[in-house]
């Protein structure tokens, strides 16, 4: 019977707090408590970094597609152990992905107010990487591992060498060759220089992610699988920062460079290894469950911030938080901060209380 991660649940639990943090605007109202100095600096780590440079909020979205991969992992093999083939799975998996694709455009709709056709949202490019993931999760170690330094190179030899009129520039914001994709595709350019061609770099945080799963449900000691992803994030780490250092391929985010993918995956590991090494290994368990109602519903928390959250939630919650505080004297950027720790409450008790209903949406 296949073992179950609570390190897993936790991790992907602790991200979806962050990113529903996110839509409440909590980041952005503490930001605005100071304007400058050591506390301004701190809180751009949960803003995405401009263009050349990592920070801690560009690890969220590898580490959502890497436990996306480690479950997927988890998922395939307790069903491989009760007969089910790898064929008849793909019809699940296939489906998944499907759905996955039609939420993360239809997010987009949603922003815009109107039917647009946008392939940047994370579910868009998670259904992508997914099927790529799990076409090959039956082959070795070895052979996943270079199918994705191969997406890597593939990738990077596309923004190098396919040059077109203005698009000439490999590593520069709407003059690259991910930006001349999304003409194609879309017929317009990401005004924050996000590409659509990130599904094919990314993919690899999702094998990484199968690979993980494989580690950490196999029969090393805990030690030695703690050991394994320590070693795996800082060979991830010397990559991608030495490739940015040496001035061979800057780590970009929002073009998902081969040196951003290197070193986010490595942070990444290095992440799991301390949520295993913590949840799994020490048992240290007792609080986890806060994040864990979080993660059990992952997808549909997503969705829900990001439409009825947003639409409605925070504004609603607004109007009574605000005014009330605003008749106590409290400043505005206080006030802003206390009405998005009031949704960010509200929307963790609506999974509470779909947790304890054991109420799980699936896709």
């Amino acid at each position: 019977m296949t073992q179950r991660l609570q390190s897993l649940d936790m991790m992907r639990g602790v991200i979806m707090l962050l990113l529903a943090a996110e839509s409440t605007h909590l980041y952005w109202s503490l930001d605005s408590l100071q304007s400058d100095g050591l506390w301004h600096t701190f809180m751009q780590q949960f803003f995405h970094h401009p263009w050349n440079g990592l920070r801690a909020w560009d690890l969220v979205q590898p580490a959502f597609m890497t436990i996306a991969g480690t479950a997927m992992y988890l998922s395939w093999n307790a069903k491989a152990q009760k007969g089910i083939s790898w064929q008849q799975n793909f019809k699940h998996i296939a489906w998944r992905c499907g759905k996955l694709f039609i939420f993360g455009t239809a997010l987009h709709c949603v922003y815009a107010g109107r039917l647009v056709w946008e392939l940047w949202n994370v579910l868009t490019q998670l259904s992508v990487t997914t099927i790529i993931a799990y076409l090959i999760i039956r082959r070795s170690v070895v052979y996943q591992l270079v199918v994705s330094l191969l997406l890597l190179l593939a990738t990077d030899l596309m923004y190098r060498f396919v040059i077109l009129p203005g698009f000439e520039d490999a590593f520069t914001q709407g003059h690259n060759f991910g930006a001349y994709l999304d003409t194609v595709l879309m017929g317009k350019i990401n005004p924050d220089g996000w590409v659509a061609i990130n599904c094919i770099p990314t993919a690899a945080h999702t094998i990484w992610g199968v690979l993980a799963g494989r580690l950490l449900t196999g029969t090393k000691l805990p030690l030695q699988k703690t050991g394994v992803l320590v070693i795996a994030g800082m060979i991830g780490l010397a990559a991608g920062f030495g490739l940015d250092a040496a001035g061979i391929t800057p780590i970009i985010k929002r073009i998902s460079t081969a040196s951003f993918v290197l070193a986010s995956g490595g942070w990444v590991m290095l992440i799991m290894a301390l949520f295993y090494w913590l949840v799994d290994v020490r048992g240290y368990v007792r609080y986890a469950w806060i994040a864990t109602v979080a993660g059990m519903n992952a997808i549909f928390l997503y969705l829900f911030f990001e439409t009825v959250g947003a639409q409605w939630v925070n504004p609603t919650t607004g109007i009574f938080v605000k005014g009330f505080t605003y008749l106590l004297g409290v400043r505005e950027e206080v006030r802003e901060v206390l009405s998005a720790l009031t949704v960010l409450v509200l929307e963790w008790g609506l999974c509470y209380w779909l947790y304890r209903r054991k109420i799980f949406f699936k896709l």
